[in-house]
C-alpha cells in the first residue's frame, strides 16, 4: 500500500531515529530498536497508531474498504487478519461506520466465545471475520472463508502460513 505524503513523513521520521540508534549502538541491536522497528511496522499501518494526535487518512485503512467492498459484492467470505488488535480496532471503527458486519475474535475471546463466533461464521451469519493473528493460531477451522487478507505481515510466515491454512482444509474443494 502506498502510503500519503503525510503518512510517509511519520514512517520516515520513525526510520531515520530506529536507523540512528542502530548507527550510535554500533549496528547493535537494542531493545529500544526493537521497539522502533515495531513501531514503524504500526505506521505501515496507520499512522495514528504511533501518533496519538493524528488526525490524517489511513491509505491502508482505505484501500482495504475498497477491496473488501469488491470481495463481497461477489458473494465471497473473508478471513481478515493483523498481529496489532490496536489497528484491528480502527478496522472496526471504519466498518461500524460503513454499516459492515462482522465477527470479531482476538487473544481475549474465551474459548466458549471463540466456539460460538467460529459456528456463526461457518454457518454464514456474516462473510467477514476479523481475527488477531496469534489468536487465529489456535485450533481454529474456518473453511466458510475463501479469501485470506494480512493487513501486515508477520515476521515469521509460517504464522501466517498457518492462518491461511485456516481456509485451506484437506478435503476441501479449492475456490
Amino acid at each position: 500500500v502506498e502510503l500519503t505524503d503525510e503518512e510517509l513523513s511519520v514512517y520516515e521520521f520513525i526510520r531515520r531515529r530506529a536507523e540512528n540508534m542502530l548507527k550510535e549502538g554500533g549496528n547493535k541491536i537494542e531493545v529500544q530498536t526493537l521497539a522502533e522497528i515495531t513501531r514503524l511496522r504500526q505506521a505501515a499501518c496507520c499512522a495514528s497508531l504511533v501518533k496519538k494526535e493524528w488526525t490524517g487518512g489511513c491509505a491502508k485503512i482505505d484501500l482495504l474498504m475498497s477491496t473488501l467492498e469488491n470481495i463481497t459484492t461477489g458473494g465471497n467470505r473473508t478471513l481478515l487478519f493483523s498481529q496489532f488488535t490496536s489497528f484491528l480496532e480502527i478496522v472496526k471503527k471504519r466498518l461500524d461506520e460503513a454499516g459492515i458486519e462482522y465477527l470479531y475474535l482476538d487473544g481475549g475471546t474465551t474459548i466458549k466465545q471463540r466456539e460460538k463466533l467460529v459456528q456463526r461464521f461457518q454457518q454464514g451469519e456474516t462473510s467477514l471475520f476479523i481475527i488477531s493473528l496469534k489468536a487465529g493460531g489456535l485450533g481454529l477451522n474456518l473453511t466458510g472463508a475463501n479469501y485470506v487478507v494480512h493487513l501486515d505481515p508477520w515476521w515469521n510466515p509460517a504464522v501466517e502460513e498457518q492462518a491461511i491454512d485456516r481456509v485451506h482444509r484437506i478435503g476441501r474443494r479449492g475456490d
